[in-house]
C-alpha cells in the first residue's frame, strides 16, 4: 500500500497526544518519507549484511550476521529491545567484527549475530503469544 493514499483518522480528542502519536506529527513523518527519505540507500545499507530466517525450536527468528575478521572470532549476540530493531546495532557491528579495519587488534574480532526479537521486525509472527525474556534467552542460547 502506498503511503500517499493513506486515509487519515480525525484524531478526535488527541490534541495532547494522550492516546498516542498525534495525527499532525504522523502526517509530517509520512511527508518526509514520501519526499525526502532515500529508501533505496537505506535498503542498500541493510542488504550489505547477510540475513537469515531461522527456525529455533519452533520459534521463527530473523538474524543479521557479520562474520568476524580475525584469527579466532568469538560469537557475540547483540539483542535489541522493544521498540527498537536489530538495525540499531548497525553502528557497532563492523567495528566488533573487524576491529583491525578500525584501528583495533584483529585478535579481538567477534562473529556478530544480531537477531530480531521473536515476533518483531523481520522475524515472522509467533504461533504462540507466550514469548518472554526467559524464553528469548533460551532461543538465543540455542542460536
Amino acid at each position: 500500500m502506498c503511503l500517499a493514499t493513506t486515509r487519515w483518522d480525525s484524531d478526535t480528542g488527541n490534541t495532547d497526544g494522550f492516546y498516542g502519536l498525534r495525527r499532525e506529527q504522523l502526517q509530517d513523518l509520512v511527508e518526509y518519507w514520501l519526499t525526502s527519505f532515500d529508501w533505496r540507500a537505506a535498503e542498500a545499507r541493510i542488504n550489505a549484511y547477510c540475513h537469515y530466517r531461522l527456525d529455533v525450536d519452533g520459534v521463527p527468528v530473523h538474524v543479521m550476521h557479520r562474520p568476524g575478521v580475525g584469527p579466532d572470532p568469538v560469537s557475540l549476540i547483540l539483542s535489541h529491545s522493544w521498540p527498537w530493531t536489530f538495525w540499531h546495532w548497525s553502528k557497532v557491528v563492523d567495528r566488533l567484527a573487524d576491529p583491525g579495519a578500525h584501528g583495533g587488534d584483529p585478535a579481538d574480532a567477534f562473529d556478530v549475530i544480531v537477531p530480531s526479537l521473536p515476533g518483531f521486525g523481520f522475524s515472522t509472527p509467533l504461533a504462540q503469544p507466550d514469548m518472554n525474556f526467559w524464553k528469548i534467552a533460551d532461543v538465543w542460547h540455542i542460536l
